[in-house]
C-alpha cells in the first residue's frame, strides 16, 4: 500500500482506509492605493498527508505497529514516503498520531483501534528525495552483498560505500 521509511502499511501492520493530501502555495500581498493588492508567488507551502484507518487485531493489523510509528516520530527524522504504485511523495516527518480504542475484551485489550496519522513534507523537491532513496538503497544493497560474500568466505574487493 504505502511505505514510510522502512515501515510498510499493509493488512498485517496498519491498513489505512483514507489518504488525504493538502497542498498549499505561498503568495505575498502588497497593498496598493486605489487598486487591488499586488501579489507575488513565493513558492510551495505546506504539503500535509493524513492517513485514517482501523486496526482490528482479530482480523487485520497489529496494535504494536502504532508503537513503531511513535518511535519513528520520537526520532524526529524525515522518512521517504513511497506508494505501492511507485509514486514518491517526498520526505515526511510524523507530526501527529491519534488513536481511539473501543470494544474492549475483559482484559482491557481493544478489539477496535481507529487511528489518524499526520505527516508533513520537509524536503525541497522530488529530485532530492529520489537521489537520497537511490543512495540509501545502493548502500543497503552494497552492505547486503558484502555480508553475503563474507558469510561465504569470498572477497568482493569493494566496501558497501563503493557500491
Amino acid at each position: 500500500m504505502l511505505c514510510l521509511g522502512l515501515f510498510v502499511f499493509s493488512l498485517d501492520t496498519l491498513s489505512y482506509q483514507e489518504l488525504q493530501r493538502r497542498s498549499s502555495w505561498k503568495h505575498a500581498s502588497q497593498p496598493l492605493v486605489g487598486a487591488r493588492n499586488a501579489s507575488q508567488y513565493l513558492g510551495p507551502g505546506d504539503d500535509i498527508i493524513t492517513l485514517n484507518g482501523i486496526v482490528v487485531p482479530e482480523f487485520a493489523g497489529a496494535p504494536a505497529s502504532l508503537s513503531v510509528l511513535r518511535l519513528m516520530a520520537d526520532q524526529g527524522a524525515a522518512w521517504v514516503l513511497v506508494e505501492g504504485t511507485g509514486t514518491i511523495y517526498g520526505a515526511f516527518v510524523i507530526t501527529e498520531l491519534q488513536e481511539t480504542r473501543t470494544l474492549f475484551f475483559e482484559t482491557g485489550e481493544a478489539r477496535r483501534i481507529e487511528f489518524t496519522l499526520t505527516l508533513q513534507r520537509v524536503d525541497q523537491d522530488a529530485q532530492e528525495v529520489a537521489e537520497q532513496l537511490i543512495a540509501d538503497s545502493m548502500g543497503d544493497l552494497g552492505a547486503l552483498l558484502q555480508d553475503a560474500a563474507d558469510n561465504m568466505g569470498l572477497s568482493l574487493g569493494v566496501g558497501a560505500s563503493a557500491v
